[in-house]
């Protein structure tokens, strides 16, 4: 009887560690779970609000009288990105644009069949301008931020 008890205790003193060993791997990787969840929500709420305050572009020529700003949050680091200045020719920057601008333009037009939220006010583009490299560059290349960010596709778009 003696040799069944003390193999029934040393038994049972095995499960009870083998449990608390159990538990206490699993209530540790709880924590660490827990723990780095929190610490990366932090991180990414103060790069957000910095790339945000960063993404304003303005570009004026005050002999044209034309001023263009461009505020969207995530445009200037997905500017870094695309194809460098002088990648493409400005007269292919510019009819890209008339293209683009004459389709916004439109959506504009038809509040019922497109969002008012993406479509607020035209776009006064004359093609007889010349608004320079940079007016065309940042333009063009805004319209395709446009297109791939809010899935709209513009006749002679890139997508």
């Amino acid at each position: 009887m003696k040799v069944k008890y003390l193999l029934l205790s040393t038994t049972l003193l095995n499960f009870v560690k083998m449990n608390f060993m159990k538990n206490f791997l699993l209530i540790a990787a709880f924590c660490v779970a827990f723990y780095s969840c929190g610490t990366g929500n932090k991180t990414m709420n103060n790069t957000t609000s910095a790339n945000t305050e960063n993404d304003t572009i303005r570009i004026a020529n005050d002999s044209l009288e034309y001023e263009i700003m461009i505020i969207e949050p995530g445009f200037e680091s997905w500017l870094v990105s695309q194809p460098p200045r002088g990648f493409y020719g400005q007269s292919l920057l510019e009819s890209k644009n008339y293209s683009f601008v004459t389709e916004y333009n439109n959506r504009v037009l038809q509040p019922g069949k497109f969002s008012t939220n993406l479509y607020t006010e035209q776009i006064n583009y004359d093609p007889a301008l010349d608004y320079g490299y940079e007016v065309n560059y940042l333009l063009y290349n805004y319209f395709v931020y446009f297109q791939d960010k809010y899935k709209q596709k513009f006749i002679g778009g890139r997508n």
